[in-house]
């Protein structure tokens, strides 16, 4: 085991948000949560699902950390920060006021600040036009960079917001970034703050259904083994997430086990467009994987479908039949 002579404190703070992310971080395993956070000398000051003290502590907790008595290490926010109703935040409340000034003090306090999940990230649900909830994302909204504490603020160690999207987080992401923390090593960010150890690659690469995408064996119905980004909404091939290839609970994936990729990575979701319906434009999906020119496109595609192997074309004649 690794020793730590320097632990760290973590405060993890829920928000406008369905506390999604904690339980699919309790999923964690080899390591658990609770011998991970041991292995990287973390203490975890408060966790709304797992912290067992008093309110008057948690009070006391809180005066502590805003009056330097207590360092904070990891701020952690789970969820968006709620703004409504008209930039009152009085939607979300935290001992009779709003929950935006507890977070606007801690985020001053912390040397580390992580937003968790596409909520805190980018402000997920609840933060799209005319919603009144109002939330907004702790450093970005959507693609605009500020988001509810400003495009220039800095923790007290001088870095910004690190962004963990997804809906929920993946495990391995926040497990990646505690450790890198932990041993006080640099992360390496994208445009939208986020690691690209875990959000560089696409959902689309490692996905088993790759073979068909190529080769334009479509699917329209679930339950089959084609592919689901011509007809039934996977955003796989546009998504940037880490799921084929760091598998949840080192099993599985939503393409894996017939569900098409929601997209919960990105900085707009959720889209206003069905889940389960591919917006096409002359037959051809609206939206192409990052970096592909549609014109040719156009002409690969039909290409394509005609030099599909035989063997892919024998078994959707079967799944057709049966």
């Amino acid at each position: 085991m690794i020793t730590h002579s320097n632990k760290k404190n973590m405060y993890w703070l829920q928000a406008g948000g369905c506390s999604g992310d904690s339980m699919s971080v309790l999923n964690m395993d080899s390591p658990d949560l609770f011998s991970q956070l041991s292995t990287l000398g973390i203490d975890v000051l408060w966790h709304p699902s797992l912290s067992t003290i008093s309110p008057l502590e948690h009070n006391t907790l809180i005066e502590d950390i805003l009056a330097d008595r207590v360092s904070l290490d990891i701020f952690c926010l789970e969820g968006n920060v709620v703004m409504g109703p008209d930039e009152s935040g009085m939607f979300d409340t935290f001992r009779g006021k709003p929950k935006k000034d507890l977070i606007m003090a801690l985020a001053a306090k912390a040397k580390n600040i992580i937003a968790v999940g596409t909520c805190a990230s980018f402000g997920g649900f609840g933060s799209h036009f005319g919603d009144e909830l109002g939330g907004i994302g702790l450093q970005q909204h959507h693609e605009k960079k500020g988001g509810f504490l400003g495009e220039n603020f800095q923790t007290t160690i001088g870095n910004g917001v690190i962004n963990l999207p997804g809906c929920p987080i993946h495990p391995k992401a926040l497990e990646f970034v505690l450790s890198m923390i932990s041993r006080d090593l640099p992360i390496e960010l994208d445009k939208n703050a986020t690691p690209k150890a875990y959000y560089h690659n696409t959902v689309h690469q490692g996905c088993t259904r790759n073979e068909h995408h190529e080769y334009r064996v479509e699917e329209s119905i679930f339950g089959e083994e084609g592919c689901m980004f011509f007809h039934l909404g996977c955003k796989g091939p546009t998504t940037h997430a880490s799921c084929n290839k760091y598998l949840w609970n080192d099993v599985n994936s939503k393409t894996r086990a017939g569900v098409p990729c929601f997209g919960c990575t990105d900085v707009t979701f959720p889209h206003a467009a069905p889940f389960f319906e591919t917006a096409n434009i002359a037959g051809t999906p609206q939206f192409l994987p990052e970096g592909v020119d549609r014109a040719y496109y156009l002409a690969y595609k039909d290409m394509a479908a005609a030099a599909a192997p035989e063997r892919l074309k024998i078994k959707k004649r079967e799944q057709q039949d049966g």
